[in-house]
């Protein structure tokens, strides 16, 4: 039997067996995995909760992208609204994906790792970034020299 469990408009397949409550920081990291593809299982994580990234970073919009017109790029499947934006982006992947690998640039900033949610995006200087609260959405925007600080961050702990 396949359960869908969904985290942070997030969703996956899941045997139901596998599906326990967890406390909220376990259902944080659980969100995380499951964005970045690294839950095992038959299905794959849905790249920004099903959004379209080619319109999220060119129209500054959120759209939602169509199960139909998909493909599959680092252990996600990411959704687009029409064909055109699919094209646009298997042709160049990472400039539609979110920056610090979708973590929160304000978080990395602060020195901590937290992956931020699709609906807080923002787009600066042509990249996407998922803020992981509306407070810090707006702090991001407020202040975007927060980019360098998260950039220093994310260059260490990815090392």
């Amino acid at each position: 039997m396949i359960r869908q469990v969904s985290f942070a408009g997030l969703s996956a397949a899941r045997p139901a067996r596998s599906f326990r409550a967890r406390p909220a920081a376990g259902r944080q990291a659980l969100a995380a995995l499951a964005l970045w593809g690294l839950l095992s299982g038959p299905a794959l994580a849905q790249a920004l909760g099903g959004m379209d990234p080619v319109s999220l970073r060119d129209a500054g919009r959120p759209v939602g992208g169509d199960a139909a017109i998909s493909t599959h790029w680092k252990g996600h499947e990411w959704r687009f609204s029409n064909d055109a934006n699919r094209a646009a982006f298997e042709a160049n992947p990472g400039a539609y994906a979110p920056g610090f690998g979708g973590n929160c640039p304000v978080a990395l900033a602060d020195g901590q790792r937290h992956p931020g949610e699709p609906q807080y995006f923002v787009v600066l200087n042509g990249t996407v970034y998922l803020a992981g609260s509306a407070s810090a959405r707006e702090r991001l925007r407020r202040e975007p020299a927060i980019l360098d600080l998260a950039a220093r961050a994310w260059k260490k702990q990815s090392r």
